[in-house]
């Protein structure tokens, strides 16, 4: 899949709330169509990755859970290079890893898990519990990739936009799951117009050019390039003032056609009751409710 609709994607987000306080409604509202996120629709949509029985965890969340957790020295010698280490607190607790210290291969998952499965503003570092998930598909445990990718969906769209340091105009956030999400609304028949391109694969070229510490002649060894920004609301990388005011009219219009319907059943629940001579109540006729 080259491109995405950005307008859908949007409007998916606009509309990822919960219906009522306190409730995980993992559920949004796009073109007249609810469209589930839960870990068992994405199971569902990306041909059931994990199977797992009724109230089973996989590796890594068992792991997560131990009072133990991960072993940090392990995770290092991993994921870092030689002679390289977590960045620690000033009272020597390990809280990431930053890019210049990771191996080929490390670099190379990074890129993965930031453009497919949590999505990150930056790529510059790996905090502690996005290490251990790499450390985790680096050793082979069974990952729930489609309750990681639920959650960060449900956290996303809770999140407020964040400025841009130099033009408070724009934003700086990554669009989180931006082909996941066209292609799960395909799939529940929201008609999409994919015109946004997507980043390119990472390939070989990818990770030479990205993920390869250079050498510098008798000095020491170098950062690479840095990989270009995750997928983003315009190629630019912003989400502009523009396209920031669309978003808000594709929330009404979405929250209208919302109105709409919830109008149209209480109409012909008034009718409903006056054919069958019992009480009803005023309700204004559609034209009247549209007008």
């Amino acid at each position: 899949m080259a491109k995405f609709d950005p307008d859908i994607v949007l409007e998916f987000y606009a509309n990822a709330w919960p219906t009522e306080e306190g409730v995980q409604d993992l559920r949004s509202w796009v073109r007249d169509q609810w469209i589930p996120f839960d870990a068992d629709a994405l199971s569902r949509f990306l041909g059931y990755p994990l199977v797992l029985e009724e109230g089973q965890e996989c590796e890594y969340g068992q792991r997560r859970n131990w009072a133990v957790g991960f072993d940090e020295e392990a995770i290092a010698q991993l994921l870092c290079i030689p002679g390289q280490d977590f960045a620690r607190t000033a009272a020597g607790r390990r809280v990431r890893i930053m890019r210049t210290n990771m191996t080929t291969l490390t670099q190379t998952w990074m890129t993965l898990l930031l453009s497919n499965i949590l999505p990150s503003d930056h790529n510059y570092y790996l905090p502690l519990p996005n290490c251990q998930l790499v450390y985790a598909i680096r050793t082979r445990m069974s990952v729930h990739v489609a309750q990681l990718i639920a959650d960060a969906i449900y956290l996303f769209a809770g999140m407020p936009p964040t400025r841009h340091p130099l033009d408070p105009d724009k934003s700086n956030r990554a669009l989180g799951f931006p082909a996941l999400i066209m292609g799960l609304c395909q799939s529940f028949g929201v008609p999409v117009t994919p015109s946004k391109v997507i980043r390119l694969p990472i390939t070989r070229a990818f990770i030479e050019k990205y993920c390869m510490p250079r050498q510098a002649q008798g000095g020491d060894p170098q950062a690479p390039d840095a990989p270009p920004p995750l997928h983003q609301a315009d190629p630019a990388g912003s989400f502009d003032t523009e396209r920031y005011l669309r978003h808000l009219v594709h929330q009404q219009v979405a929250n209208h056609r919302a109105h709409v319907q919830t109008h149209d059943c209480l109409y012909q629940l008034s009718l409903s009751l006056q054919s069958q001579g019992l009480a009803s109540f005023p309700c204004p006729t559609p034209d009247q409710f549209r007008a």
